[in-house]
């Protein structure tokens, strides 16, 4: 069964709450529905957005005059403990990713724990390798299963296959012929659409802290074990200070109905009273996550960076080692500090409590998010050389 959703907008759809008008919104309740639709879009050329949880996405203002898809299959499948501690667990790509940390923590599984929060999901978890607080998905997938586009097959990706770097996999480097120039072909939907992810996770009560923000907030040390259960919840409150978490009444909405199990929508609207202290909605949280990513530098980028700008041992595309910085220290540093508007009265805003989201203060529009995204690349570019790269996919607009 698929339903088609009517007077649907990309703002109904993202947690930064911009975007234009959708021609169709399809919400397949089957595999092959999925299948069906993705086929139904490319059959007749029309424009394909598969979209997950809306958080990794800054779309146009204007109409969007092709099919919108997002799964709403939901179900997780645990394995059995294998000999060296190892469980499989397999979960459709529609899942909302906090709903499966959630359910993989009360099994008492070792492995995303630290990624608790991360609005999106189990789709594009692997699309965009998220990762926070000293784990990233790539550790935990065992496979991929995808419809192939090109191949009109599906198809079933290793992790080798996957190609996962610093937020980026095989899956995202399909939509795109070069860096930030988006593919005529696969645009804004990858050549391969995520079906199915299957994880391996270690049974466990107790997970690694990995981070060392984490372990100030947990009153431990770095490298220490803790209850899986804990290590959640830290993070949750610890993204919930930076509001890096997403506004929850999103769900209230009819284009959200039933995107994420109701026990834990009720859950996050008490933890997210608890926080802000009102029933209304939380604009810091009205946001992409982190809009820019953190750099990658080669040694003579690293080597002109101030003396006390953090520096972190990474690796370049071409696999040479590299140097990684903070977004946020350089765009704080450049004079955008939290709460940072292009005029005194824009809609759109760095987050009061976070210079890495960009905010719909709640009545932006996504030029206004475009105008303040340019203002804080150019203005980091002309200050330390290194231009800013955009997190989310950006559709319809020139940053």
């Amino acid at each position: 069964m698929t339903t088609e959703h009517s007077s649907t907008t990309f703002s109904d759809l993202t947690t930064i709450g911009v975007g234009g008008p959708i021609r169709t919104f399809l919400t397949p309740h089957t595999r092959d529905g999925v299948i069906d639709a993705v086929r139904q879009a490319d059959a007749a050329d029309l424009p394909l957005s598969v979209i997950g949880g809306g958080s990794n996405l800054l779309v146009c203002d204007d109409p969007f005059d092709g099919i919108v898809v997002r799964d709403a299959r939901q179900d997780i499948r645990f394995g059995t403990p294998q000999a060296d501690g190892t469980v499989a667990v397999n979960a459709d790509a529609g899942c909302n990713w906090d709903d499966f940390v959630a359910a993989t923590v009360a099994h008492g599984l070792e492995g995303v724990e630290g990624l608790s929060g991360i609005p999106g999901t189990v789709g594009a978890s692997v699309v965009q390798n998220i990762g926070a607080y000293g784990q990233e998905v790539a550790s935990s997938v065992a496979q991929v299963e995808a419809w192939d586009r090109q191949a009109q097959s599906t198809v079933t990706l290793e992790t080798v296959q996957l190609s996962f770097g610093y937020r980026m996999s095989a899956l995202k480097a399909s939509m795109y012929d070069a860096s930030a120039k988006p593919s005529a072909k696969f645009f804004p939907t990858p050549r391969f659409v995520v079906l199915s992810v299957t994880f391996r996770l270690h049974k466990s009560e107790e997970g690694t802290v990995g981070y060392g923000q984490l372990a100030k907030a947990l009153g431990v040390r770095l490298g220490d074990r803790m209850p899986v259960a804990a290590i959640r919840d830290a993070v949750l409150k610890v993204r919930a200070a930076k509001g890096m978490l997403e506004d929850a009444h999103r769900y209230g909405i009819p284009a959200m109905a039933g995107a994420k199990r109701a026990d834990t929508v009720a859950a996050a609207l008490q933890a997210q009273r608890g926080t802000t202290g009102t029933d209304g909605p939380d604009f810091n949280r009205h946001s992409c996550g982190s809009f820019f990513m953190n750099p990658v530098l080669d040694a003579a980028q690293a080597a002109a960076l101030p003396q006390d700008a953090p520096r972190f041992p990474a690796t370049l595309p071409s696999g040479a080692p590299g140097t990684k910085t903070s977004a946020a220290w350089l765009i704080d540093h450049a004079g955008f500090h939290k709460g940072y508007a292009v005029t005194a009265d824009a809609p759109a805003s760095l987050s009061t409590l976070h210079t890495l989201a960009l905010t719909n203060r709640g009545s932006a529009r996504a030029a206004d998010i475009a105008a303040l995204a340019r203002t804080v690349r150019d203005g980091v570019e002309h200050a330390y050389g290194i231009r800013l790269v955009p997190e989310p996919v950006v559709v319809g607009l020139e940053l």
